[in-house]
């Protein structure tokens, strides 16, 4: 029987994994679908699109761009939708493909397998060099090796966490940290060596843990797939009875699998996906190419481990999407539709009008009516506008005891006036009116509320 186990080194019943270094189509579409997304990553918090940089999510200033658009606590509705839309989609895409995304377009998964594995092949070996170097008693050769790996790690793990901070807090304000004297910037100076020494714990000690009991995404998928949906999994009914190459015409025939053991040495969770679907599963897809290399060299079809649904697995029925993929995309569909329409109808300006509390009407002595408003106009764009206030009827007149006329980038503007309206053209107790905000030129924001006068 192969050897399938590949984690030997245990540290307070912890037991590390040393996955067998991959290689195969799969991984090298993989790998470059990974470097751009590391690249997207690390750029976006950089470049500046309409003023702003292009994902930014400070939630300490409630301050949330993205791509050019600026969202403030007034528009938490569009960021919980935004957040719904996420979920809802990363549900749709488990129920059809499992979970792909772990293993594909997750970062901590990317980071792992792509950049800190990488690292530790170049400078260690592959596994059982790893093995072997961690049971050699410490001289030069361990001291230099696993030295100078923790410190790349260190390093990178700085850079992480720059651009986690970057997106945080904004790339111009970290760049005030980095360049001014420590003494003026204490606290973002810790926070960065805190996410720091974090990344670096994850990445050099929890690793795959984080997949395997930390992340909910991983619990969460056992409730979300179903028969039909898309996993890596071992064709069982091709592959058993699993045994060595026959080399006796008078043995009993077995299955394509001959127990060589790749598929467990290269999966970087540590499971025999032989055993079925498992929460420790990534879909990372290395045992698929593990396989299909041993099948080449044995003369068998590729593919004993593949792209298979259960339906396929035990009853061969063709890959078709289920009722449940399509009943949350069609929810996902309506969402994603009410999203756009909100962010269609958004103003740069939001404009409030409220009748001040506790005051009546005004009879003036030339038999006018008049209430008094309160307004805020909130600015939602990263350039300072000039604006007018006015009532959209030419009828009426607006009385200005408290005026502001600028409205400074992402700032507030208030207003407090009387608005005044002749006896004649009043006909009802309660009249909708309507107050208008020019800039350039055009109307960039309405309000509405209500006027009080005896008829």
């Amino acid at each position: 029987m192969a050897k399938t186990e590949n984690n030997s080194k245990k540290s307070g019943g912890r037991a590390f994994l040393y996955p067998k270094k991959v290689k195969g189509k799969l991984f090298t579409i993989r790998k470059w679908i990974s470097y751009v997304l590391l690249l997207l990553l690390f750029v976006s918090p950089y470049v500046k699109l309409k003023g702003e940089q292009l994902v930014l999510l400070n939630f300490l200033e409630r301050k949330f761009v993205f791509f050019g658009l600026i969202f403030t606590p007034q528009d938490f509705y569009l960021f919980a939708l935004a957040m719904l839309i996420f979920i809802l989609f990363i549900v749709c895409f488990t129920v059809v493909f499992g979970r792909l995304w772990c293993g594909w377009a997750c970062p901590q998964t990317i980071f792992m397998e792509m950049v800190f594995r990488r690292i530790e092949y170049w400078i260690e070996g592959d596994a059982n060099q790893q093995r072997k170097l961690d049971k050699q008693e410490w001289n030069a050769e361990k001291i230099l090796k696993k030295g100078s790996k923790q410190l790349i790690f260190l390093l990178i793990s700085f850079g992480i966490a720059n651009t986690f901070l970057a997106y945080m807090m904004g790339a111009d304000q970290l760049y005030q940290i980095i360049i001014e004297p420590i003494s003026e910037h204490l606290v973002g100076f810790l926070s960065i060596w805190i996410f720091t020494l974090i990344f670096y714990g994850v990445f050099a000690y929890v690793r795959e843990v984080v997949c395997t009991v930390i992340c909910p995404y991983g619990r969460l998928q056992g409730v979300l797939l179903d028969n039909k949906s898309l996993i890596v999994a071992y064709d069982e009914t091709r592959g058993e009875p699993r045994g060595h190459m026959q080399k006796s015409i008078d043995q009993p025939k077995k299955g394509d699998c001959i127990d060589c053991g790749l598929c467990v040495q290269v999966c970087p969770t540590g499971i025999d996906i032989r055993k079925g679907t498992q929460l420790e599963c990534v879909n990372c897809t290395a045992c698929i190419d593990a396989c299909d290399e041993v099948m080449l060299k044995i003369n068998r079809p590729q593919k004993l481990i593949g792209f298979y649904n259960h339906d396929f697995i035990k009853n061969r029925n063709p890959f078709k999407i289920g009722a449940r993929a399509y009943g949350y995309g069609i929810v996902l569909f309506l969402v994603i539709l009410v999203f756009s329409s909100l962010i269609y109808k958004r103003e740069d300006v939001q404009t409030t009008v409220l009748r001040a509390s506790g005051t009546l009407y005004q009879k003036r002595p030339d038999g006018s009516i008049a209430n008094l408003y309160n307004a805020e106009l909130i600015n939602k764009t990263n350039k300072e506008i000039r604006f007018s206030f006015k009532s959209a009827d030419k009828l009426d007149k607006i009385e200005l005891i408290q005026a502001d006329t600028v409205l400074r980038k992402e700032g507030t503007a208030h207003l407090t006036f009387f608005l005044v309206k002749q006896r004649k053209h009043i006909t009802e107790f309660k009249t909708k009116v309507v107050f208008e905000v020019e800039a350039n030129g055009k109307i960039i924001s309405n309000s509405s509320t209500t006027f009080f006068s005896q008829p």
